[in-house]
């Protein structure tokens, strides 16, 4: 069994969408894991979300492409779940889930308080942001 079986079996075997090179690193050495997890994107059977972060994929039922397997905005939670990071919604909806706007917020923005965090979560076009010191 080659370390790229090895890899897509321990990906395809995880229930979460998001899977972290640190999570294969033990399979193999850090050329080998890297090289593998490029394969990978460029197959399309993962997509980079991180630095070190990457999402599943599966096929789309109506335009038969591959696509994440999971909304941006559930990756991107994952993703800040895996790696500890405590994030709260931005102000903009937290005004909308209070009740306080009609304004549905269109951008991902959360917050992350006195920490500052410099880490880009990129899925397709769109982005996360970032909202420091708030309530």
């Amino acid at each position: 069994m080659t370390l790229e079986d090895r890899i897509v079996l321990s990906i395809k075997r995880r229930k979460s969408v998001v899977v972290l090179r640190s999570e294969v690193a033990s399979l193999g050495s850090s050329a080998q894991v890297g090289r593998v997890l490029a394969k990978l994107v460029a197959n399309g059977t993962l997509v980079r979300v991180s630095q070190g972060v990457y999402a599943k994929t599966r096929l789309n039922k109506f335009t038969k492409a591959l696509v994440p397997a999971a909304p941006f905005e559930v990756i991107a939670a994952e993703t800040f779940r895996k790696l500890r990071i405590e994030v709260q919604p931005g102000r903009l909806a937290r005004e909308y889930n209070a009740g306080r706007s009609t304004q549905v917020p269109m951008d991902s923005v959360v917050s992350t308080g006195a920490r500052r965090i410099r880490r880009k979560i990129q899925v397709g076009t769109k982005t996360v942001k970032y909202e420091k010191n708030s309530e």
